[in-house]
C-alpha cells in the first residue's frame, strides 16, 4: 500500500543552519494498517507527512503507493492517492469559498474534470445529508463562506472533505487539536 526506502531531506543544504529532519527512513504499510508517529517537537513527524504528500521532494530514497512509485509527482499528482488533515485548522480549506464549493473540490479530488457546474443539485443535497453527521449545523451553511467558520468548525469540514473521496492513505497531523471535545449533555446525566 505505502512503501517508503531510505527517505531522506535535509534542510538548507550546505549552510551553517543545515538540518537533518529525515534520515533513512524506511517504512512498509499495509492496506487497513494504522501507524501513529510519535516523536518531539522538531522530530521530523510533520516532516514525513509531507514527503508522502508530495509537499516536499525528497534528497534520497523513494515513496512508494499502491506500487506505483510517487517519488518525484508533485502534489496534485498524489492528491488521488491521498487524504490529509493538518494541525492548522486555517490549512485544508479554501477560506475564501463556500463550505459547498469546499466540498465540491474534495469531492472531485483526483477525477477528470471538465468545464462544468461544480456543485449540482444533487451533489448539494448530498453534502448536506453527509454535514449532518458532524452535528454542527454546517448542513443549512451551504452557501457561507468557509471564513465564518470556527477553528473547530474548520477542522470538522476538513476531516469530512479529507474522507470523501475514500482515499487510499489518510495522512492526520494532529487533526483534532482545534476540536471540542463532546460534553455530555444535561439530559443524559
Amino acid at each position: 500500500m505505502v512503501r517508503v526506502q531510505k527517505l531522506r531531506k535535509i534542510f538548507k543544504k550546505g549552510t551553517i543552519d543545515e538540518k537533518v529532519a529525515i534520515d533513512g527512513i524506511t517504512l512498509h504499510v499495509k492496506e487497513g494498517d494504522f501507524v501513529t508517529v510519535i516523536g518531539s517537537n522538531g522530530a521530523g513527524k510533520t516532516t514525513l507527512l509531507n514527503l508522502i504528500a508530495g509537499t516536499f521532494a525528497p534528497d534520497e530514497g523513494q515513496i512508494f503507493i499502491d506500487h506505483t512509485s510517487v517519488t518525484r509527482f508533485p502534489e496534485h499528482r498524489r492528491a488521488k492517492y491521498l487524504g490529509r488533515i493538518f494541525q492548522n485548522p486555517l490549512m485544508g480549506t479554501a477560506s475564501s469559498m463556500t463550505i459547498e464549493e469546499n466540498l465540491a473540490m474534495a469531492d472531485l479530488r483526483g477525477k477528470p474534470r471538465g468545464l462544468r457546474w461544480g456543485v449540482t443539485k444533487s451533489r448539494r443535497n448530498f453534502y448536506r445529508e453527509t454535514l449532518k453527521v458532524l452535528d454542527l449545523g454546517l448542513e443549512t451553511r451551504l452557501k457561507d463562506s468557509v471564513s465564518l467558520l470556527s477553528g473547530g468548525q474548520r477542522q470538522s469540514l476538513t476531516l469530512l472533505m479529507a474522507t470523501l473521496s475514500l482515499p487510499k492513505l489518510l495522512l492526520l497531523d494532529e487533526h483534532t487539536a482545534a476540536l471540542d471535545p463532546r460534553q455530555p449533555s444535561a439530559s443524559s446525566s
